[in-house]
This record gives structure tokens, C-alpha cells and sequence, in this order.
């Protein structure tokens, strides 16, 4: 039996990794500014990581949710504090896809309605209406395709009045990215949010913030949301949660009431992912890195923007796009082939920046010194 071909793999197997390296089979090092798409949020098997899982599955590994389970309530009053939400209510599961279908369920269920706003350049999932609300038509089988989807272009908040203003009682949810990730790296602005706010509670929608991920302090925030002032309805949240333990969660606002049944899931919550996501949460906090993906990114933006010939910089914290002109788009190939770094992409020709939020100055150093030699081979 063969693996399902669908990824297009990179010529490279990875044998082991540390911090911010990975190695492959031939014992070569790489920098890894992409974490797997966002994932590795503490740096690739953090010692306190793997001491705090290894710990766990010594004790017990796996219960279903059918069973009080501590660690699920000190995670919770963890992440509580951690995001300044100690208000909301925490649902977890196994990943991002997943949390935005129970975030998007959950709003029905709360509003009784059945239309959901997204936008252009959108990426929330692969399954049922996730995928329905991701811009992609490829990925979009004919069993997703839903007439309640209204997609709307990407910070424009005229359409999006328009769309209220004919649709508004129809509407269940608004569902954004603070900033797009496979989108291009493109950012909600303020006024855009801002606006969402304000239509959600004029016409009783609810407002989905999807920072599965552009969240988890990456941005300099922890949700990428925060820098407008604006509070969502529900958060999403996946990828840097467990630093590549399969968790995700969803933020739910006060005003959401829960009745048993309404939500499941077999996996989620279970103990060894929550080890994995209280080890991450413990890490952010006693390292700073929120703070520090900030500095670290607003220093790597800055040594970008000076050199010539870059369309453009955009992003904030350690997500970070940059914007190649279509004579250079070979450079991310040339940066993994004799640089050996890991970067991601974003068509048609930018380079996604998603390291661990530990990544060090002279690791970024390090990355702008080879970006430079692949840039202007």
C-alpha cells in the first residue's frame, strides 16, 4: 500500500530537530522559519515539552470526555489568563478545521440562523463548512458546495454594509483571520474589524475571530484580533496550541449557553493533549515570547524593507510575507536548496515567515544573511 499522493513534498527528510534546526538523514542542519505551518510556537522538542508529556503518558494517556478530567480544568484557567479571556468558556478538540465547524455550528445554534460571511483570499479548514467558507473552489468538493456561504472582498466594509443591510437577519456569523495566512499574509485593519463589530451587534450575528493561525501570541498579541480593541464572539484556535500535538479550542463568549450534547468530540481534550497545550501555555509565559516574537519580528521586517526590489513587507510579530517580484520567485527554492532554511509560500511568489516565537536575534541574522545570498544569486 502506497500513502494518498496529495502533498508535494520538499526533497528533504528530517531526522531530527531542536529549538529552531532541523537536521535530515545526511545529518545536514536546517533554520526552520516555517514550524510546519505555524505549529512550533516553543521551539522543536523544548525541554519542558517533552518532560511535561512524558510525564503525563506515564500516568495516563488517553480518557474520553465521558469522565472529569482535571488537567482539562487547569488548562483552561491557564489559557484563561494567558489570553485575557478568563471570562469566556473553552471547548477543545483536535484541530483548526475543526474548531472553526464547531465555532460556525455553535453560532447557528445561538442565532437559529443559517448564512455565514467570509472573505476573499479566506482559508478556515478542509472540512464540511470550513472548507464551504475557504476561498479555494479546489478544495471544495461538490458535497461541501452550500448556498449559505457570502463571501465578501477582504476588507471592504461598504460591501459588507451592503450585505448587512440586505441579509443582516439571515446572518449567523462573521468569520475573519486577523491576518490571512495562505491568503498572502494580508492583515484585517482596524477600521475592518471594527466595522464587523459593530454590524454583528446591530443585526444579532455572531463575530468569529479564526486565529487558528495567525493566534497564540505569534503577532505580538495573543490574538491577532487584539490590536484593534475589538472582542470577538468566539475565538479560534489550533496550530501553536500544542507545538505538534494534534489540539485545538474555541473561545466562547459569556453570552453562549451549552447544553449536553450540543458539541463532542472523542480526542478532544484528552490528557496527553492537554500536557502538550499546558507545557506551550507555561513556556509563552516564563519566556516571554510574545513579547519577543514582536521585537524578533519587527526587527526581521525592518532588515527586510531595506533591501531593494521587494514589493513589499506585510505582517506583524512573526508572521511575516514577503512580496517578491515574479523575477525572483525561484528564491525560496534556492533559500531551502543551498541555504538550507525552511520557509513557506503563499502564491504566486511570497515567502511565508512562521518560526517558533523563541527564535533568537542572531537566528534571524542568520536567515537574513541567507535570504540575502538566495535573493540575489
Amino acid at each position: 500500500m502506497n500513502l494518498f499522493d496529495v502533498y508535494p513534498l520538499q526533497p528533504v527528510s528530517i531526522a531530527h530537530a531542536q529549538g529552531a534546526w532541523v537536521w535530515d538523514e545526511s545529518g545536514n542542519k536546517y533554520l526552520d522559519m516555517y514550524g510546519g505551518h505555524a505549529v512550533i510556537s516553543i521551539g522543536h522538542t523544548h525541554p519542558h515539552y517533552v518532560e511535561r508529556l512524558t510525564d503525563q503518558l506515564g500516568k495516563i494517556g488517553f480518557y474520553s470526555n465521558s469522565v472529569h478530567l482535571r488537567i482539562q480544568e487547569e488548562l483552561t484557567e491557564k489559557l484563561g489568563s494567558l489570553s485575557g479571556k478568563s471570562h469566556f468558556q473553552l471547548f477543545l478538540c483536535n484541530s483548526g478545521a475543526e474548531a472553526n465547524e464547531n465555532a460556525l455550528k455553535l453560532a447557528s445554534f445561538h442565532t437559529g440562523r443559517k448564512k455565514v460571511v467570509a472573505f476573499s483570499g479566506a482559508f478556515h479548514g478542509r472540512t464540511s463548512l470550513a472548507v464551504a467558507a475557504t476561498d479555494n473552489p479546489g478544495i471544495v468538493a461538490p458535497v461541501n458546495q452550500t448556498d449559505q456561504i457570502i463571501f465578501a472582498p477582504f476588507n471592504d466594509e461598504v460591501t459588507l454594509e451592503s450585505i448587512f443591510s440586505e441579509q443582516g437577519d439571515e446572518i449567523a456569523a462573521v468569520i475573519v483571520e486577523g491576518i490571512q495566512g495562505v491568503g498572502g499574509i494580508h492583515e484585517a485593519s482596524v477600521s475592518f474589524l471594527k466595522t464587523i463589530r459593530r454590524l454583528c451587534d446591530a443585526r444579532g450575528a455572531v463575530f468569529v475571530a479564526d486565529s487558528i493561525q495567525c493566534g497564540y501570541g505569534r503577532t505580538g498579541t495573543f490574538f491577532s484580533h487584539d490590536y484593534s480593541g475589538v472582542e470577538a464572539d468566539i475565538y479560534t484556535t489550533a496550530k501553536g496550541m500544542g507545538n505538534g500535538f494534534p489540539v485545538g479550542g474555541v473561545w466562547i463568549g459569556p453570552q453562549f449557553k451549552s447544553r449536553h450534547g450540543m458539541l463532542g468530540t472523542t480526542f478532544g481534550g484528552n490528557p496527553l493533549a492537554c500536557a502538550a497545550a499546558l507545557a506551550v501555555a507555561e513556556v509563552i509565559q516564563s519566556e516571554s515570547l510574545i513579547q519577543k516574537a514582536e521585537e524578533t519580528g519587527a526587527y526581521l521586517r525592518t532588515q527586510l524593507e531595506m533591501i531593494a526590489g521587494i514589493k513589499e513587507i506585510r505582517g506583524r510579530g512573526l508572521m511575516i510575507g514577503i512580496d517578491l517580484p515574479a523575477e525572483k520567485s525561484d528564491t525560496r527554492k534556492r533559500l531551502l536548496r543551498e541555504g538550507r532554511v525552511f520557509t513557506g509560500e503563499a502564491k504566486p511568489n511570497i515567502i511565508r515567515l512562521l518560526p517558533s516565537l523563541a527564535l533568537t536575534r542572531s537566528e534571524a541574522d542568520y536567515f537574513l544573511g541567507k535570504f540575502h545570498e538566495s535573493y540575489q544569486h
